[in-house]
């Protein structure tokens, strides 16, 4: 696979669409932009390379399956915002660090080990005829990303709070 040479003025224009759509969704950006720059980089090469925005910061396998806990917005983003104020790569900080009340600091890795990572699926086990839940008329679905959840037949196709594809849903009840 050969791969384009990503131009600068790409980058630029995808800063910006990521950026809007962050500020959209209540989130802020790394306000450092020759950094933020370089990350949307990594994002566009692995666009190139996988089909998919993995983050630059952690090594994708290829195949999106295994990936769609790290395709940007990865699912540790809110996590990582909430405990460390910026997510792992720091592409996504707190209102503090964009204001520069606060300065960005390592962040640990959420993502567990490969091996690990299949057994991560946390199965319920009720009685569906005994509970509140056998009265709704439509599954609810959770984005893995944001919490966003929904009532009906299937996810929805992107997500309305941070914009994620509908793979990156499961089925909460």
């Amino acid at each position: 696979m050969t791969l384009i040479e990503i131009k600068p003025e790409d980058v630029v224009a995808t800063y910006h669409i990521l950026q809007k759509e962050a500020t959209e969704g209540g989130y802020r950006m790394n306000p450092d932009a020759e950094f933020t720059k370089n990350l949307v980089s990594g994002l566009m090469k692995n666009e190139q390379r996988y089909g998919y925005r993995a983050c630059p910061c952690r090594l994708a396998s290829g195949k999106n399956e295994l990936d769609l806990d790290i395709i940007c917005p990865c699912d540790y983003r809110d996590p990582d915002l909430n405990d460390f104020g910026a997510c792992y790569c720091a592409l996504y900080v707190s209102d503090e660090i964009a204001n520069g009340r606060k300065a960005v600091a390592p962040v640990p890795e959420r993502r567990p080990p490969r091996a690990e990572r299949g057994n991560l699926a946390v199965k319920q086990t009720f009685s569906l005829s005994s509970s509140p839940v056998a009265a709704l008329a439509f599954p609810v679905w959770r984005c893995k990303v944001c919490g966003y959840l929904c009532a009906r037949d299937q996810p929805p196709g992107i997500c309305p709070i941070c914009k994620v594809t509908k793979e990156r849903f499961e089925r909460f009840m």
